[in-house]
């Protein structure tokens, strides 16, 4: 029995099918080359914006041929996307056999037999169950063999707007330390040097355990075996100096930090609901760097959130100006239903929201080429993961790709390299 995955969304559902892949590899199912061959096929879908809502529809038309040759096969749908549309989902996609969200991936098994015996198993709920936690006895099957994502924390407690993330993962409920010490011990047992901790708002961890967020920091890293920390996604409003202590002190804890900022207008931010101003924002920028030294950052932003003019969108590409971020993630305002946002006046129309999404592209382009250039002739600390005819590729701390020509023996080992071409989004260097 094969099994295939189509994953969309963020790193969240990413780490969500591979613990989805220790289930189906703990029935005894081994993953299919392609869809074309699997016994039961699995969408894990987002619904942060409309444009994946779209793609999960249209590999559920492909995915339905299946049946024509493979009458037992099984199509399924999970995550986001199934949570916030339950049983609406079967009207657009009559052919989907089961479907469940974030909360009871660990009940797959049970709907798996539910379909097998002739039903549909459909189990979307509207709060987490008790045994939530069942889901952590799964294993991990992993495509990286030296880094690893460890999901901290489920759900947000904030209100944003424009967003679903509490209705369609909940609010937010930490994973005990305990756990989340034993699941990076196992990692590090297995090989992997680098631990990403994941949360939807990773730096609340430990608020609802009576635990600050640095304290599971200093934790992970006392692990042996423990190279490199990272953590992913973070909310400004959650992000205090302790954990900017923590992270400058920590060896193990990369210069490197996800801060969306989403906007740079308070006005509209206060329309987002944010609970932070731009000055604010920009002051833990600050509070970071003082504390981390050569911090950079990545972050999020939406362009054309309703009655933005074009003051608001100026201050955003202020923040890009002032932060100079190595990446940028930018997204159309996409309206989301059941959200506020979705229903305010002013909506943003497309033409608007291209125009100023091409201009933000074109200067983040602008702010890449200089901090490409600043990388040429500095000294990086790399954790090669991949090689490839001779070829190494790894990460440099503070999360840029370099490749070089070196021994398949350094794969899954950290060395100094010396950066000797950087662009945007690639560096190539020499073994020092």
């Amino acid at each position: 029995m094969k099994y295939y995955i189509k994953t969309f969304g963020c790193q969240m559902n990413f780490n969500d099918s591979e613990r989805i892949r220790g289930i189906l590899q703990t029935l005894g199912y081994e993953q299919a080359e392609d869809w074309q061959e699997a016994d039961i096929i699995l969408i894990n879908t987002c619904t942060i914006r409309e444009k994946p809502d779209q793609k999960v529809y249209s590999h559920l038309g492909e995915y339905r041929k299946i049946k024509e040759k493979n009458p037992k096969a099984i199509i399924g749908v999970c995550g986001c996307l199934a949570q916030r549309m339950g049983e609406e989902l079967l009207k657009k996609a009559p052919d989907v056999d089961l479907m469940f969200s974030s909360f009871n991936m660990h009940q797959l098994p049970e709907l798996i037999n539910q379909v097998q015996a002739g039903y549909k198993a459909i189990a979307i709920l509207e709060n987490p169950p008790e045994d939530e936690d069942k889901l952590w006895e799964y294993p991990l099957v992993r495509d990286n063999q030296y880094c690893a994502y460890v999901t901290v924390m489920k759900g947000c407690d904030k209100n944003c707007t424009y967003c679903v993330v509490p209705s369609t993962r909940g609010r937010q409920r930490s994973r005990s330390l305990e756990s989340i010490l034993k699941e990076v011990k196992a990692l590090v047992d297995d090989g992997v040097k680098e631990i990403h901790l994941l949360g939807q708002n990773v730096t609340a961890w430990g608020q609802d355990l009576g635990i600050p967020f640095e304290e599971l920091l200093y934790q992970v890293a006392s692990v042996e075996g423990v190279e490199r920390i990272r953590f992913t996604t973070g909310h400004p409003k959650d992000l205090t100096e302790s954990i900017a202590k923590a992270m400058g002190e920590i060896p193990q804890v990369c210069e490197h930090l996800h801060l969306p900022f989403q906007a740079g207008s308070n006005r509209i931010l206060k329309l987002m609901d944010r609970g932070y101003t731009k000055e604010e924002y920009l002051e833990k920028i600050d509070m970071l760097r003082h504390y981390v030294k050569g911090i950079t950052f990545s972050t999020d932003v939406i362009v054309g959130f309703p009655t933005e003019t074009e003051e608001d969108f100026e201050e955003t590409l202020d923040v890009l100006r002032k932060v100079k971020f190595e990446q940028v993630f930018s997204f159309k305002f996409s309206p989301r239903p059941g959200t506020p946002a979705s229903t305010m006046h002013g909506q943003v129309p497309d033409e608007v929201k291209t125009e100023r999404m091409s201009r933000l592209i074109e200067l983040q382009k602008s702010i890449l080429s200089q901090i490409a250039k600043s990388y040429e002739g500095t000294v990086q600390e790399v954790l090669f993961e991949d090689y490839k005819d001779g070829i190494l590729i790894g990460r440099t701390r503070t999360n840029r790709w370099v490749s070089v020509v070196g021994p398949e023996e350094l794969l899954g080992k950290t060395a100094l390299v010396k950066v000797t071409a950087s662009k945007p989004y690639s560096m190539e260097g020499v073994l020092v």
